[in-house]
């Protein structure tokens, strides 16, 4: 169901710049008073220089329109800059938000996502500063070309205007016949490109299972069906411009014989046949230039609704008022949370409390939530109900920005960007050698990176392709603890650790615990629980348990029982 395209930001940030778009009108408006010269000196030419025979009132016409043709050209030549300028400062003021909401929209609609918004807004700056858009700006003069016609015969007035009603009605044929196909490859333009990118990030796989026929089978097929959608736009749109081009420039030269006709009667000049020829060119100019360049509005316009719409689902939110630094008293009350794209809760009902400096291991079944908890607990994942509380207050009165200063969060998934490794642990922002050897000594990895080619400047390739699993899990917890957060929340953290990065695991939360840290960690191996306070276990999305360490032990793992020893016969007895 397409949604409502509600007054967004980017409606009313155009509106801020109609003082812009009325100086662009300004030089617009010079312009097509300009363009009446060539006409005019043509005009002039037939119906005085040539009957004079006066070189002298040829000479000075034509410097007057050398001049005109200059003053035209810097007219063009500055309205064109300021549209170009105009554009770059919409682009440069949503950039940033586009790049925002589309984390949102990836974090809310996971594979969903894709760079289309990015694309969207070139659309619409380039429809902004290209040609298309001085059709619209050239289009209102058409009235004033038919009355500078109408001055030279009623006739030549109604010749244009029967032309530019034709011109017209073909636009609106073109939109009416168009605009459903090229949505629908649009559509299936993004499709194809999503599942290509998706399929992109686990070329391992497909590779190792000889799996690439079959997907690039599923991706052609979607590519075809956008080939064929935008070839049959393309193909009618490609009708219906060649029909204006060879309308506009059947009129031009009937208009022709039209003041033939006329001047046969000796109704008009010579010339005013030659001038009335050019003028309804120019008039009609703006229709063609519309029709022609339809395929660009169409897509810079469906490209500022999807924005539109974007805008609308993640509003630009205000900074809120700043708290105190957290300390890590972590409070969940009554929490529900169902995936994105998910119909069924995978926590229902889940409320604990973790108290600064506490280490409390998440443990359970695969599929009973522990990851789901993770993220509810980071508010990467919305609530259906509850509250996830920081101190007393709720995730959203924090300044994301600000609080990801005092939070750290090592992923199952591990994902290194592209960049230097001293990149990835400072989260590539200002320079703080000393934080990151501090971060990378805490993790017991600061070694390790030493006997790397370039140490902490080695780079790192596409989602850390050049370093192994745990080299990547063990910087990823360098990244976690970078800058001495209070609340840190480790996702699996030894999957991919061998027994030395264990033990370097092991020894990094004694440490966290001696600084009174406050950590959530994730975890199937039951070597790591011997470093907790606390025990939560979790099945089907609820909370089973949640207590000391020790007590949890004591329920979870049965005691062993000793057989009793059967009792001893006397042998004389048995024999007795």
């Amino acid at each position: 169901m397409k949604k409502d395209i509600k007054k967004s930001e980017l409606t009313e940030a155009l509106m801020t710049l109609k003082q812009s778009f009325v100086v662009v009108g300004f030089f617009s408006f010079f312009i097509n008073v300009l363009m009446l010269v060539p006409p005019l000196y043509m005009l002039q030419i037939y119906d005085r220089v040539l009957a004079s025979r006066s070189e002298e009132t040829l000479i000075v016409l034509t410097f007057i329109v050398i001049v005109m043709f200059v003053t035209m050209g810097l007219l063009e030549f500055i309205r064109s800059r300021i549209l170009v300028r105009l554009g770059n400062r919409i682009d440069m003021k949503f950039s940033g938000r586009i790049f925002d909401a589309l984390f949102e929209l990836a974090n809310k609609y996971p594979g969903k996502a894709s760079t289309q918004a990015i694309s969207d807004m070139t659309h619409v700056r380039q429809f902004m500063t290209g040609n298309g858009l001085f059709a619209f700006f050239d289009a209102p003069w058409l009235p004033i070309y038919i009355f500078v016609l109408y001055l030279f015969h009623p006739l030549f007035a109604l010749f244009g205007i029967i032309a530019a009603v034709v011109l017209f009605i073909i636009a609106i044929l073109n939109e009416f016949n168009t605009r459903k196909n090229i949505e629908e490859a649009n559509d299936m333009s993004q499709k194809s490109i999503r599942f290509a990118n998706n399929n992109l990030r686990n070329s391992e796989v497909i590779h190792a299972l000889g799996m690439l026929s079959n997907i690039k089978n599923r991706w052609l097929e979607r590519h075809t069906n956008f080939l064929v959608l935008q070839s049959e736009a393309s193909d009618k749109a490609g009708k219906w411009t060649n029909l204006s081009k060879v309308l506009r420039m059947g009129f031009q030269s009937l208009i022709l014989g039209l003041g033939g006709y006329l001047a046969i009667q000796s109704e008009i000049s010579a010339g005013m046949m030659i001038a009335g020829s050019i003028i309804l060119g120019r008039a009609l100019s703006p229709l063609d230039l519309l029709i022609n360049g339809w395929k660009g509005f169409v897509s810079a316009r469906e490209g500022y609704n999807r924005l539109t719409i974007l805008f609308n689902e993640f509003p630009l939110r205000e900074k809120p008022m700043p708290l105190p630094d957290p300390i890590g008293n972590i409070s969940l009350e009554n929490i529900t949370v169902i995936p994105p794209q998910g119909e069924q809760p995978s926590l229902r009902g889940l409320s604990m409390k973790i108290n600064t400096g506490e280490i409390v291991a998440i443990i359970g079944p695969t599929a009973a939530g522990k990851s789901t908890l993770a993220r509810a607990v980071l508010g990467v994942w919305p609530l259906i109900n509850g509250k996830v509380r920081i101190d007393g207050a709720e995730l959203e009165q924090f300044d994301r920005e600000v609080l990801g200063k005092f939070i750290g969060y090592l992923p199952q998934d591990i994902e290194l960007f592209e960049g230097t490794i001293s990149e990835n642990i400072e989260r590539f922002g200002e320079k703080n050698p000393q934080a990151v050897v501090e971060a990378a000594k805490k993790a017991s990895v600061h070694d390790m990176i030493l006997h790397l080619p370039h140490g902490y400047d080695t780079l790192v390739g596409v989602g850390g392709t050049t370093l192994s699993a745990g080299q990547r899990q063990r910087i990823g917890l360098a990244r976690a603890l970078y800058n001495n957060p209070v609340f840190i929340v480790l996702d699996e953290p030894n999957s991919n650790l061998d027994e030395v990065g264990e033990k370097a695991l092991l020894v990094a939360i004694m440490k966290l615990k001696k600084e009174g840290v406050t950590v959530m960690l994730i975890t199937h191996r039951p070597s790591i629980l011997s470093v907790t306070d606390k025990i939560a276990v979790l099945a089907e999305g609820e909370l089973k348990m949640y207590g000391p360490r020790d007590e949890i032990f004591a329920k979870i793992i049965p005691k062993k029982i000793e057989k009793p020893l059967a009792p001893q016969t006397n042998p004389g007895e048995h024999n007795g």
